[in-house]
């Protein structure tokens, strides 16, 4: 979404800031320029994070469950200490032999199906996918791409030229094609549609990349959309990427990725975010089979991508979602959430639509049934003013975004349900 349309973006001059806070902005729009934005009207200073809270320069609490990067909680202790004796011991890059990446790059294998044999290691999603694109051209000549059309996958320039959501100042690349979010819609007809306005005007299809939960384009659940999208693209001489950025790493409560709900299998597989909760670890996974042409003419090489820290991290990472039984935490904790917001529908009319797979929750904000993006701001900042943080999305910018770290537990859904009920209460 545009910074015009965030519901909880922060406008200079819209609100009187403290003295100390005014003076923080200051210096930030000095310092980072004006490309940069803030969270929320009243923006927040935060010094200190544990587990599922975040605290600010006051000393004050904030639930969090919007972070999807520290999905093992915030300076979730097993983690930092990894990342420290680590880098007490040795850090450098993957051009020399060391175990630990090779563990990582094995582990994560083997959560994936079998016919997907490599991976390899970046510092961010956008980098991700941004190398998944150059191996997908490679692979099939091709270079046309579909995404929905509020798709978000990254800020490098190739991926910012597929993700539509940066808004009209970030123009798509005239080889994208982006089609309408697969809400109440025919998907796999548009993604054909789109095959086909491609190659009439002599672009060849190279990828169909997917938010396996399309996130961005409102959170939509449904587990029998995607698979005849992807035999289109497939039928077309292009691959599908599934991106697993946010709903990755066991959020949605059903094993690590949100592709397998789909019965698709995808020919590369994206990640990052919660892959290092908070450390910069993110990768792409793939078929063989498809890395081979790009393999035989280019080497890839990145300076801190898999690096001994972050390969100590990764581990760090997989050990505390195993021990914690955080997949399983997410599966019955996201019920209870869904749940307790279905409760709260009965009571609030402004709650619409709920879309909820684990501890990902969409829930639609409407006004006599319509989408009602305005409501869904005042009440993103009112949650603040209560001490949980939350924001919105969808094209219409009408839908709670809930994603709270997987160690969520049930007197947190208490806590959020008894903020909304406040909020709803006062508001409306």
């Amino acid at each position: 979404m545009t910074r015009d349309t965030m519901p909880n973006a922060f406008r200079a001059g819209a609100v009187d800031l403290p003295p100390a806070e005014a003076a923080l902005v200051a210096r930030r729009q000095a310092a980072l320029g004006p490309a940069y934005r803030l969270f929320y009207e009243r923006p927040l200073h935060l010094v200190r994070g544990q587990g599922v809270w975040l605290h600010d320069a006051e000393g004050r609490a904030y639930l969090d469950t919007y972070n999807n990067v520290a999905s093992c909680g915030h300076c979730h202790p097993r983690i930092v200490q990894a990342m420290a004796d680590q880098a007490a011991t040795f850090a450098s890059h993957t051009r020399y032999l060391h175990d630990g990446v090779l563990r990582l790059a094995e582990r994560l294998l083997a959560t994936l199906p079998p016919e997907i044999g490599h991976m390899m290691f970046t510092c961010t999603g956008s980098e991700a996918n941004d190398l998944a694109l150059r191996i997908a051209r490679a692979a099939t000549g091709g270079s046309g791409i579909i995404v929905t059309e509020n798709a978000y996958h990254g800020v490098t320039a190739a991926v910012a030229g597929f993700s539509p959501s940066l808004g009209p100042g970030v123009p798509l690349d005239p080889h994208v094609r982006a089609v309408p979010a697969p809400m109440g819609r025919d998907f796999a007809a548009d993604v054909q549609a789109a095959i086909d306005d491609l190659m009439r005007h002599g672009i060849k299809p190279a990828v169909l990349i997917a938010d396996t939960v399309f996130s961005s384009d409102g959170v939509i659940v449904d587990p029998t959309i995607l698979a005849p999208a992807v035999a289109a693209i497939r039928a077309a001489g292009g691959l599908f990427i599934a991106d697993e950025v946010q709903p990755g790493f066991g959020r949605l409560g059903r094993g690590m990725w949100g592709f397998a709900r789909h019965g698709v299998m995808p020919d590369m597989v994206s990640m990052g975010k919660p892959m290092g909760n908070g450390y910069p670890l993110a990768g792409l996974a793939l078929r063989p089979e498809v890395i081979a042409e790009f393999g035989a003419h280019a080497r890839y090489f990145n300076t801190f991508g898999g690096n001994a820290v972050a390969a100590a991290v990764g581990n760090a990472v997989l050990d505390v979602i195993e021990d914690e039984r955080l997949i399983a935490n997410a599966r019955d904790v996201g019920a209870a959430f869904a749940t307790g917001l279905r409760d709260l529908a009965s009571r609030h009319a402004a709650l619409g639509a709920l879309r909820a797979e684990g501890l990902f929750l969409g829930q639609d904000i409407t006004t006599d049934g319509t989408p009602d993006a305005a409501r869904a701001g005042r009440i993103v900042n009112a949650m603040r003013d209560e001490g949980v943080l939350i924001s919105a999305t969808g094209p219409k910018g009408h839908v709670l975004k809930i994603r709270p770290p997987l160690t969520f537990s049930p007197e947190n859904v208490a806590f959020f349900l008894d903020r909304l009920e406040r909020v709803l209460r006062r508001i409306g």
